[in-house]
């Protein structure tokens, strides 16, 4: 009944765009459906969050998942990350079991058939500890993609060995981490052509410090609010290009603002040619990290507007990205929150100031009753503008007993930008899946079957791992850049992309892994131009601050483009 209200609300703010609104948001729906072929893929993974009476709040929390095409075969693989053991009285300095294979987790090979091969004990990474997340970047530029796991307690760095297998770098790397890591990125932040490493830390939380949350009555123990432990900071460790890192938290000055950082995105917010760092934190004000050029940030969230919702309060951030919504130029930021609040939508208004267009994007009025983790901006329907996917659910898993208006196990959200910077909820009309309810957590997207539309794995706290492929998306022209960077990074993160169609239309985009919850994106940059047949020009700004200009580059293609070097 609450689902059949929340789909009510989303056709009458359809209704209320007008024929024209109509028009646009429905012609594409009826084409594309996001269709779970889980089962035709092969992979059988049942998230171990290993839930027990004690309500240890990492338990609710765990569910990253990474695409990462580890063989640099053109097509993205899945890699999943796993909780593990963990039992009542369990206490600190006990090290959580990962020792059975239901714990490990697991790399999934894409056979390029829309099948999957489980090769976790092949190229060893079943992990160690308690997992959370995963960021996937060429920190060596040797032309393979390697891997981070975040775990409660520590972090694993996996260097992909060019054959196949991964080899644990942490020790040697000297990432040395200890707390909560939650999300974390690749990234190069003073684009001296190496990936520098931003790692999340959620709470100043252990098992010792499990407090009882909840009530002694009918409704029982609850996993306890973040307002109950104390925030911490997070760490930034710069890239020394010998395959070591050193930790330049304290210098760069990213750890004199403690957090509660579930999330984490990149983009130059400010069009300086530098990339800042946005940070979703949970029922704590936003950071917006802005990179001052000499290894320094400054959080700068309060004066830019995005720490704080219109009215002045704190929200549950939790899954975010950055990207340019409205193809202004301008990245602007999109963060999740938990039921009875609303998802955040930052506009940036260029000069260093966004507004919180919340409620006139109507982001407000559709999630509501939402509680948010993985999610992307991406144009799922590539007619030329951005759109909104949520993986939804609520924290506790007995909700229902003191909210019955809010739900554990939640949809998915579909949400259409129908005009500019306004969207309408379109999930009814994009596939069965829709209706399902899941407890979901981290999402990644990209084009697993390589057809030129985006794709979305999705990962359940406690359940299964789904693989939704995007069907009829590619009805639309496309275009998909794999961006090799020679003076800057390898993977050419954070170059900056604009695209002038025919028509004159013009989009943006950065590339990026970073995004979502706890999750690693294709890094592939994918563009949607709708029936126009052609692109006029694309123009890429890379890190290194080459400039490089495609010209009349072929539509519907998947293009490798080196940097410095022409198609």
């Amino acid at each position: 009944m609450i689902a059949d209200v929340k789909r009510m609300k989303s056709v009458s703010v359809l209704l209320a765009c007008g024929a024209a609104g109509l028009l646009l948001a429905f012609t594409p729906i009826g084409s594309v459906t996001f269709t779970d072929i889980t089962r035709q893929t092969g992979i059988h993974f049942k998230d171990t969050n290993s839930a027990t009476p004690e309500k240890y709040l990492i338990e609710t929390m765990t569910g990253g998942v990474a695409l990462i095409d580890y063989d640099n075969d053109g097509y993205p693989d899945i890699f999943v990350v796993n909780g593990a053991r963990i039992h009542s009285g369990q206490k600190d300095g006990e090290a959580p079991d990962k020792s059975a294979p239901d714990t490990w987790n697991r790399l999934y090979h894409n056979n390029h058939d829309g099948t999957f091969t489980d090769v976790t004990e092949k190229t060893g990474v079943r992990g160690s500890g308690y997992g959370m997340g995963a960021a996937v970047g060429d920190y060596d530029n040797d032309g393979f993609d390697d891997l981070l796991v975040t775990n409660f307690g520590s972090v694993i760095l996996y260097h992909n060995n060019g054959n196949g297998t991964f080899t644990d770098v942490t020790q040697t790397a000297g990432l040395k981490t200890t707390g909560w890591m939650s999300s974390a990125g690749f990234f190069d932040y003073d684009n001296d052509g190496k990936l520098d490493l931003f790692i999340g830390r959620y709470l100043d939380w252990n098992f010792s410090k499990n407090i009882y949350c909840g009530s002694h009555e009918s409704a029982g123990r609850a996993y306890c609010h973040p307002d109950n432990f104390r925030p911490i900071a997070s760490y930034l460790f710069h890239n020394n290009g010998d395959g070591t890192f050193t930790d330049v938290s304290a210098k760069s000055k990213i750890a004199a603002s403690p957090g509660k950082t579930l999330g984490v995105a990149f983009a130059d917010f400010n069009n300086d040619g530098r990339i800042d760092i946005s940070v979703a934190n949970d029922s704590f004000p936003q950071f917006l990290f802005l990179n001052n050029g000499d290894g320094t940030f400054t959080e700068n969230g309060v004066a830019a507007g995005v720490a704080f919702t219109d009215d002045g309060k704190t929200f549950a951030g939790m899954g975010t990205d950055a990207a340019d919504v409205d193809n202004d130029g301008k990245p602007d930021i999109v963060t999740t929150a938990l039921s009875n609040e609303t998802y955040a939508y930052f506009h940036n208004n260029g000069g260093g100031t966004f507004d919180y267009d919340t409620n006139i994007s109507r982001l407000g009025e559709i999630t509501r009753l939402y509680g948010g983790w993985g999610m992307r901006i991406f144009d799922f329907d590539n007619d030329g503008t951005k759109d909104l996917f949520f993986a939804n659910s609520h924290v506790m898993d007995n909700v229902q007993l003191t909210q019955p208006h809010v739900e554990y196990m939640e949809p998915l959200l579909l949400l259409k930008q129908v005009t500019p910077n306004k969207f309408a909820d379109v999930s009814a009309h994009a596939g069965t899946v829709f209706a399902e309810r899941w407890a979901s957590r981290g999402a990644a997207f990209g084009d697993i079957d390589n057809d030129g539309d985006i794709d979305v794995v999705v990962v359940t706290c406690g359940g299964t791992l789904y693989v939704l492929r995007n069907d009829g998306g590619n009805a639309n022209n496309w275009i998909a850049l794999d961006l090799r960077g020679t003076r800057s990074n390898r993977d050419g993160i954070g170059a900056v992309v604009k695209l002038t169609s025919a028509s004159g239309r013009v989009q943006y985009a950065t590339a990026t892994t970073t995004a979502s919850y706890q999750s690693a994106q294709d890094r592939r940059i994918y563009f949607g131009i709708g029936q126009e047949r052609s692109i006029k020009e694309i123009q890429i700004q890379w890190p290194s601050g080459t400039k490089q200009n495609l010209e009349n580059p072929p539509i519907r293609r998947i293009l490798q483009v080196t940097e410095g070097k022409p198609i």
